[in-house]
């Protein structure tokens, strides 16, 4: 049997509001709301639904894969709207970007405080790779 990842569920605090940020940082298109559900869906067909409720929301982690050419938009976009960055999910190198497995990651919270991560290489890929550990400062970045 083949099994694929098709759909989670995104509670926020204004469904409206978190979709559209990740489809401006990723460069989605918000789908149209289907009942309480308002979705995102990403290029190999996975949909995020993002659920408004009015509840204390714990912070879950979504981490999107993409190319080096899309890469450098992403990160343009989260300098110009002033989003702050970071290189690794602790805090530790901010306004930075990591360079594991010789690729590029950096990560940033959505409206609703969730951890989001862009990267553009699959973790473990290159294990050997100089790059590890590395990071780089983002001119403009916050």
């Amino acid at each position: 049997m083949s099994v694929e990842f098709n759909h989670t569920i995104v509670l926020t605090r204004d469904r409206e509001k978190s979709a559209r940020f990740l489809a401006r940082i990723l460069s989605l298109e918000v789908g149209e709301p289907a009942g309480m559900f308002l979705p995102v869906t990403t290029a190999n067909g996975v949909t995020l639904d993002f659920a408004t409720i009015d509840a204390d929301i714990p912070m879950q982690h979504y981490a999107f894969l993409v190319s080096e050419d899309e890469f450098g938009p992403v990160l343009a976009r989260l300098v110009d709207d002033g989003i702050p960055i970071q290189a690794d999910p602790h805090g530790r190198h901010p306004r930075r970007v990591n360079r594991n497995d010789g690729g590029h990651g950096v990560y940033f919270l959505d409206p609703a405080g969730h951890g989001l991560e862009v990267i553009t290489r699959p973790y473990g890929t290159d294990p050997d790779s100089p790059l590890n550990g590395v990071t780089e400062e983002v001119p403009g970045a916050v």
